[in-house]
């Protein structure tokens, strides 16, 4: 069964097994001690820290590792902005951060402190001038992942790091996706990444913070790894994680060219497979194994379940497949179609064949969903007469229900007449606008709805 989840957890490494189950018998002493199974054990947590050292780009003695990669991003904002309470109160991050460092945003401003967030564009980058222009005096940190998480696109880190510097300002960049590819280029000041995802165990992260940087770690804390993560090292799974980068790393140059290929592929030939699909993410600043979609008139969920059916794992940014039925902040960020979103990252080693067959797939599985929705096969042709405006009642209906209905009867009013969607789901504010792109339309905006909710106007201009 492929599995085209990379994103989420790679599968682990070879490497990292022999490591892991090499370190059980060796590494399972307390680090700390002087007698020869505590030597043994502090050889073997150093000889880790070294390795994962070189492939950050860092000197050992600036990195720690901690219990997941959430905890490395919370530990390095709320240690950061508390080393530089003196010079402000104010964090700078991406509108398209992982939830880790928006989450420690909003603590940040529950506590009182003020949040800026730079917004992206379609293909979900951030520019380079405009992150600047949101830095000041008085900003404490900033926060820019190296590369998305859900669409794959890289971000520009070098550039904004040189703005950072001319302030003063440190920056913090979540790696987790883009480490096991390669260094992260440019004068970052704090680095954070997770080792489940290139291959090695879960439960590993790794915070990285240059000499020179004011630093105050929060909470209790204890002798081990230098106070910014407190408790007994998971030593056997930290080595296991350092020696998988290290065996990733020198696969990665060949691996990802490899990849790259594959995922062009899938880039070029769903557009062509499957009618009213928006493929997201920049087609080349990218990560080489990452590529999202996202299908109109589809149920997220479904789509999921019936790939899930047919043999493929794959992922979704979906609000379809959300426990809180929200649009994800990724695509609503970029301002792109979020219903049938469905995210294809592929593990090394992935076959050809596995994807030529996720294509030979994929068509027939949209088509069904769709049809099982009653979504419109193709637009209504232009009325001779029909009333110049019309409601549509979707209030109380998940996505992609209101774009379906919406599709439905834009063919029943004459070009320049309007239909007004009454929708209370969230994702009906992306989806809508990005129908209308789709399908040449011109929308209009949105208002409250008498019955609650919001009211979309989509004008027919052909």
């Amino acid at each position: 069964m492929p599995y085209f989840d990379a994103a989420s957890a790679a599968p682990l490494h070879p490497v990292a097994r022999q490591a892991l189950l090499a370190s059980l018998d060796e590494g399972w002493a307390d680090p700390a001690r002087l007698y020869r199974e505590g030597r043994r054990a502090r050889l073997l947590l150093d000889a880790a820290r070294e390795a994962a050292a070189e492939a950050v780009g860092c000197r050992p003695d600036e990195l720690v590792f901690t219990p997941s990669g959430t905890r490395a991003v919370h530990a390095g904002v709320s240690g950061a902005l508390a080393g530089r309470r003196r010079a402000g109160n104010r964090l700078v991050v991406s509108a398209v951060e992982h939830s880790s460092v928006l989450h420690a945003a909003e603590a940040h401003a529950a506590a009182g402190g003020t949040v800026a967030e730079v917004p992206v564009d379609r293909s979900g980058a951030v520019d380079a001038a405009a992150f600047a222009a949101a830095l000041d005096g008085g900003t404490a940190l900033a926060c820019l992942q190296s590369a998305n998480h859900e669409v794959g696109t890289g971000q520009p880190v070098a550039e904004v790091a040189e703005a950072c510097r001319g302030l003063g300002v440190p920056l913090l960049v979540d790696a987790a996706q883009s480490l096991g590819w390669g260094p992260v280029e440019g004068g970052w000041s704090l680095l954070a990444a997770s080792a489940h995802k290139w291959g090695g165990p879960a439960g590993v992260g790794l915070l990285a913070v240059r000499k020179g940087v004011r630093f105050a770690p929060q909470g209790p804390s204890d002798e081990r790894e230098s106070g910014r993560a407190p408790g007994f090292e998971n030593l056997p799974a930290i080595v296991a994680a350092a020696a998988s980068l290290r065996a990733v790393r020198a696969e990665a140059e060949a691996e990802g060219a490899r990849l790259r290929v594959l995922v062009d592929r899938i880039r070029a030939r769903v557009p062509e497979l499957v009618p009213d699909v928006e493929v997201v993410g920049d087609p080349v600043r990218r990560l080489p194994h990452l590529v999202t979609f996202s299908c109109l008139y589809v149920d997220g969920e479904t789509l999921l379940h019936e790939l899930d059916r047919e043999g493929f794992s794959v992922s979704s940014g979906s609000s379809c497949t959300s426990s809180t039925l929200t649009p994800s902040h990724v695509l609503r960020a970029m301002g792109v179609l979020s219903e049938g979103n469905v995210r294809v990252s592929l593990p090394a080693g992935t076959a050809a064949e596995d994807v030529d067959r996720f294509l030979d797939v994929l068509p027939g599985v949209v088509a069904g969903v769709r049809e099982r929705l009653g979504a419109p096969a193709s637009p209504a042709a232009a009325p001779a007469a029909g009333p110049g405006s019309l409601v549509v009642d979707a209030l109380g209906r998940r996505c992609p229900i209101p774009v379906i209905e919406l599709a439905k009867v834009i063919g029943d009013v004459p070009v320049g007449g309007t239909v007004t969607v009454l929708a209370d789901d969230e994702a009906a504010r992306l989806d809508i606008p990005a129908w209308c792109e789709m399908r040449g339309q011109e929308y209009v905006g949105e208002g409250d709805a008498p019955e609650g909710g919001r009211a979309y106007v989509v004008r027919r201009v052909s």
